[in-house]
């Protein structure tokens, strides 16, 4: 449950009803490199306009409307988001989540990498060389493309295990985005 968990927090966030499917079902472009490493590319449309979606990546608040019980964002470069799903989560707690924001594009383009896994999390180590970043494309005046693209996941039994969890997850994570607007 809890490598459920991790994925919600690490790239926007896990489970969740199949409510929208008429706002589109989840897209997989994934591919391999020449190089042997993998990457993850999923894309699902969100029925909210850009600024809704960029303020769910990118503020407290958002987060907690994914399904965390804490969370708090340093929005800047450098900057943090940490999560907890525990009851009583709080700021500093060994099992969060801590994913430093490496890059962005004010409302189009949001960069990671984790930092911190709770305790246990297999592969952790090999997970800190990958990276997430979330594209997001206006459709309409309502709508949001969200295209979330995880990187280097090289070849090798970590990264195997690491690609299908966080395949299967991040595809999760996307649709309970879309499905908490869709909700509304």
């Amino acid at each position: 449950m809890r490598l459920v968990v991790l994925v919600a927090a690490l790239t926007v966030l896990t489970g969740g009803p199949a409510v929208a499917q008429a706002s589109g079902p989840l897209e997989d472009t994934s591919s391999v490199e020449a190089n042997g490493h993998r990457i993850i590319q999923l894309s699902v449309e969100v029925p909210a306009p850009p600024s809704e979606v960029w303020s769910a990546l990118t503020t407290s608040e958002g987060w907690r409307r994914l399904g965390v019980s804490f969370a708090q964002v340093d929005f800047r470069t450098g900057g943090m988001i940490e999560t907890g799903y525990a009851p009583g989560a709080a700021a500093g707690a060994a099992g969060n989540i801590r994913n430093q924001i490496v890059a962005y594009v004010p409302g189009r383009m949001l960069a990671i990498r984790n930092v911190q896994a709770p305790p246990g999390f297999p592969h952790a180590a090999e997970f800190a060389e990958t990276a997430t970043v979330m594209e997001l494309d206006p459709v309409g005046e309502d709508r949001t493309r969200v295209t979330l693209t995880a990187t280097g996941f090289a070849p090798g039994p970590a990264f195997d295990t690491l690609y299908g969890f966080f395949l299967r997850g991040n595809g999760q994570t996307l649709e309970m985005l879309r499905d908490s607007f869709a909700a509304e």
